[in-house]
Formats: structure tokens, C-alpha cells, sequence
């Protein structure tokens, strides 16, 4: 998974966001996710406990699963960087928002609408959200 090297590539990324995640916390985390892949859910409850960005793709491919329709689930197994939101996932402005104020929950990561503007493919989303936590990490490494 090439987006995979890029989450674990980036000096601090996720270590910051390392803690323990309580029993109400996944519990929450369970019910914020509970229409998502199970594979997803884990990813999500692993990245939480340890800040392994590792796990990130797996989250966010997980959420878009959750939001696009069944019948364009299967292009989610195509290639990342080809596989554009609008046309290929039938992904509108809206469902972007709702993906985006889930993914804000589960990664605990804050998104201002302006950076959404240049999010064409499955892989832009991936290394976006890559950059923010990264940012996110790296003051709290210094």
C-alpha cells in the first residue's frame, strides 16, 4: 500500500496522538464508526490506541466506504490515485462534509473546508490527511 509508506515516512506523524483510549472511548469510537467496514473500526480503534499512521488508510478507506453508494463499492478496490471522488465514487459536496466531520472524530484531526477544494482522488484525501496529522505530530516531537 503505497499511502502506507507515506503516513509511516513523515517524522512524528501519529505519535502525538498516542493514548489511551478508555472504554467510553471506544465505545463511542464503535458507535461513531458502526456502519463502517469492521476492518475499518479496528484500524481506527489500533491508530487511537497507538498513533500508528499505518492504520490511517485503512480508516479512510473505510469512512468513504461508508458513504458511497453499494453499486460504486467495488472501484474502491482500484487504484487510489486514479479513483477520483466525484465521478468515480458518485461522491457529492455534501457526503464530503459528512466523511470529512467523521474522519475530524475518529482521527481526532481538525479540517477547515478551504483545504478541501484541491481533493480529487482517493489518494489526495490519503496524503492530506497524512500532511495534517503530521503537522498535528510535529510540534508536540520538538
Amino acid at each position: 500500500m503505497e499511502s502506507s509508506a507515506t503516513f509511516s515516512s513523515l517524522p512524528g506523524s501519529g505519535l502525538a496522538l498516542a493514548r489511551g483510549l478508555s472504554a467510553a472511548d471506544e465505545n463511542a469510537l464503535r458507535e461513531a464508526m458502526r456502519r463502517c467496514p469492521p476492518a475499518a473500526v479496528e484500524a481506527a480503534l489500533q491508530f487511537r490506541r497507538t498513533g500508528d499512521p499505518a492504520q490511517v488508510p485503512v480508516v479512510i478507506d473505510g469512512l468513504i466506504e461508508r458513504f458511497v453508494e453499494s453499486q460504486f463499492r467495488p472501484r474502491l478496490r482500484q487504484d487510489p490515485a486514479k479513483l477520483r471522488l466525484a465521478d468515480d465514487l458518485g461522491i457529492d459536496s455534501l457526503t464530503m462534509m459528512e466523511i470529512v466531520m467523521l474522519a475530524e472524530e475518529v482521527l481526532q484531526v481538525t479540517v477547515n473546508n478551504d483545504e478541501l477544494r484541491g481533493l480529487v482522488t482517493l489518494s489526495d484525501v490519503r496524503a492530506f490527511l497524512a500532511r495534517k496529522l503530521a503537522a498535528t505530530a510535529a510540534p508536540a516531537t520538538r
